[in-house]
């Protein structure tokens, strides 16, 4: 029974299966940092194809990989100093800017869609799209409220600032991943009964 994409071709052999995941969760957490180089700036927060990176990975890796592979690239922009996150943005004072929440939110949201995918809701495109706008809550759940305090501004101006400019872009790469994720899965002749 398939739980996700990259089980499909996972290698049978313990140390083969270690090595491939380990692979998988590297490729993922590269991915992401390719998709916060889409950015442009039109306040505190950036707008990055970054989200739409998290989630596909989570989708992609499931939530094991998925959550490991976004602690990676956490772990790579904020303590090793590469310039992973948006514009080439890199450090651990960045947590506690105003895109820290949006940051923190990502292992969550990975790992939600990452289940979810697990339980097929990847392979048909209005769970897809229902998985993708569940993982696009978490990130602004924990986003627009550190945006708020990190700024000391209002609610008002944070939905301004943290929420309203990306609901179009958010809408547009739900509407991508919701066409991509099941079209592989019908591609691929792999339409395994999910867990």
């Amino acid at each position: 029974m398939i739980l996700n994409y990259a089980d499909i071709w996972r290698p049978q052999r313990r140390t083969s299966a270690i090595t491939y995941d380990l692979f998988l969760i590297l490729a993922g957490s590269l991915l992401i940092a390719m998709t916060a180089q889409l950015s442009f700036t039109i306040g505190p927060v950036p707008v990055t194809g970054q989200t739409f990176g998290v989630l596909i990975v989570g989708a992609l890796l499931g939530w094991r990989r998925g959550g490991t592979a976004v602690l990676l690239y956490l772990f790579e922009g904020g303590v090793l100093n590469l310039p992973v996150f948006a514009g080439g943005t890199f450090g651990f004072q960045t947590f506690f800017g105003p895109t820290g929440g949006y940051l923190i939110s990502f292992l969550p949201a990975a790992m939600l869609v990452g289940w979810l995918a697990e339980k097929g809701w990847d392979r048909h495109i209005l769970s897809t799209v229902m998985a993708m706008i569940a993982g696009n809550v978490v990130i602004y759940l924990f986003g627009v409220p550190w945006l708020r305090t990190v700024l000391a501004v209002s609610w008002q101006d944070a939905f301004s600032f943290g929420l309203t400019p990306f609901l179009l872009g958010d809408l547009f790469k739900v509407m991508l991943a919701a066409l991509l994720l099941p079209l592989v899965w019908n591609l691929m002749g792999t339409r395994q009964q999910p867990t």
